[in-house]
């Protein structure tokens, strides 16, 4: 164990431009196994931690309070005390947070000393310029909705919020019944930092629902907004691939880097021919990138060998990405098998465990299972098999089942989310699983919840398949152009990041 004495102490400048307080403020819970829960949160991208803690004696609530600081230090994160001033002296703690009726931030400042942070909860715009005229540093402001931890007395919403945003100079933390579909409206309204407490440490997998969480804050960035990396094979005729992700993810207004995998010669008729990359060459260009370029998804698609797939799951592991969306590309538009037994064996065994989205159509779906689906209840059936195989969200692609509506089905351990457009009748859908995918991993890179990203992938695809010219003499492809400027009709400005 490392010595108190030798912890990382974080230094804060109230004068800094960027403020400390940001991002997924998390406040700790009663339960069992508080330490390791609130570790494997951190490592998906907490901001801040508060601790708060009325249920236990003394001594235990200090033994706990250092294990936890040393895990903000570790993560250079700022540690905040609830409510108590002598704990928050005795842990030396990075701040201490206040309610309306815990004290004085000004006194509070003078007994922990001129660096430290002072955060106080607020309901009202009133209590809100007052506690910035006492010399908080930040305030917490809410409720934003009901929630099941307390009696809400105060439900400000996010209305009050982008009121008093303007108001005060201070960061403003959103707190009230906050959890990643509903953030968005949250972070819209000018929050700086949304706090949770059960919409990540009440998780199976706090880390992935902190990381969600963390990931909707890209929606206050100027475009390209959000980085994705696509792992994929080349299409020749540049309708599908790479060639059709990094088309999708710059026009959606995306930053897309690449990792190609295997290199095809093919066109609208189909796959002539498959010339595979070395799995050593592939490992080098997933390290060249992820070394220095900060990517938030990582997109796959044709991964060609097994040798290749376990390669990808080393380095997913290595890189700790927490959003992978994964198109199980297996057959080719022409009909071409694009990997065999060997690899699909190594894909469920070895990539399924890091997959955040698995996108198969239902004939990847029957291959995946074993199932034969004919319907939207063989569609459910496969999508609970495949998350019994370690895969977080599943999302069915409906569109080889007759009639005609096209229906995607995503299921995300618990419940569906049913997806439907209308069929559109033709022969230019090359590039429709490559450019779907893509899109979705480029909407969850700019802050989209997963619902909403798969929504808006959905009517991008939609609009691309009705709008595709023909081109070549098989399946043409898609019009990526077109649909991405039909999407796209939120403000660019740079420097105002609004969407």
């Amino acid at each position: 164990m490392t010595p108190t004495k030798d912890f990382l102490r974080l230094v804060i400048d109230r004068e800094t431009a960027d403020p400390v307080i940001k991002g997924v403020y998390l406040i700790t819970d009663h339960g069992d196994r508080l330490v390791e829960r609130v570790k494997t949160a951190l490592s998906g991208g907490v901001s801040v931690l508060q601790y708060r803690c009325k249920k236990k004696d003394d001594g235990e609530r200090f033994s706990i309070g250092m294990e936890l600081k040393r895990l903000c230090a570790n993560a250079e994160i700022p540690f905040i005390v609830n409510d108590d001033l002598e704990l928050a002296r005795r842990l030396d703690a990075d701040g201490l947070h206040l309610g309306q009726e815990d004290g004085d931030p000004a006194e509070a400042r003078r007994i922990l000393g001129p660096k430290k942070i002072i955060g106080v909860s607020t309901h009202n715009q009133e209590e809100a310029l007052r506690a910035e005229a006492a010399g908080a540093d930040y305030i917490g402001f809410g409720a934003m909705y009901p929630t099941d931890s307390k009696d809400i007395q105060h439900l400000a919403g996010p209305e009050a919020l982008a009121a008093v945003k303007p108001k005060i100079g201070i960061p403003v933390v959103a707190i009230g019944g906050i959890n990643r579909n509903n953030a968005t409206r949250v972070i819209d309204s000018g929050a700086d930092a949304t706090a949770v407490i059960s919409a990540v440490l009440g998780s199976m997998e706090p880390s992935i629902a902190a990381a969600e969480l963390a990931l909707l804050f890209n929606r206050k960035a100027d475009f390209p907004r959000g980085k994705v990396l696509t792992v994929a094979g080349s299409d020749s005729g540049g309708g599908a691939g790479i060639q059709a992700d990094i088309k999708t993810i710059a026009l959606l207004g995306s930053y897309a880097a690449s990792v190609v995998t295997a290199l095809t010669a093919q066109n609208t008729r189909g796959v002539s021919a498959i010339h595979g990359v070395p799995p050593a060459f592939v490992e080098e260009q997933f390290n060249a990138v992820m070394s220095d370029i900060p990517v938030d998804v990582i997109k796959t698609g044709m991964l060609f060998s097994a040798d290749i797939i376990g390669v990808v799951a080393d380095k997913l592991r290595e890189f700790n990405k927490h959003f992978v969306v994964v198109d199980p590309v297996m057959i080719a538009k022409g009909g071409a098998n694009l990997i065999n037994g060997e690899a699909i064996s190594v894909l469920k065994r070895r990539l399924f465990p890091a997959v955040y989205l698995l996108t198969p159509n239902i004939p990847e779906a029957e291959k995946l299972t074993g199932l034969s689906i004919k319907d939207e209840e063989g569609m459910e059936e496969a999508a609970r098999s495949l998350c019994s195989m370690g895969v977080r969200n599943v999302l069915i692609k409906g569109g080889h089942l007759p009639g005609g509506v096209a229906v995607d089905i995503l299921f995300d351990g618990s419940g569906f989310t049913r997806y439907a457009a209308p069929r559109i009748l033709t022969k230019n859908t090359h590039g429709t699983g490559c450019t779907l995918a893509s899109a979705i991993a480029a909407f969850l890179a700019q802050g989209e919840p997963l619902p909403a990203a798969m929504a808006r992938a959905k009517e991008f695809l939609t609009s691309a398949i009705k709008l595709a010219h023909p081109l070549g003499k098989g399946h043409g492809p898609v019009n990526h152009f077109l649909a991405a400027r039909k999407a796209v009709t939120r403000d660019w400005e740079p420097g105002t990041g609004d969407r």
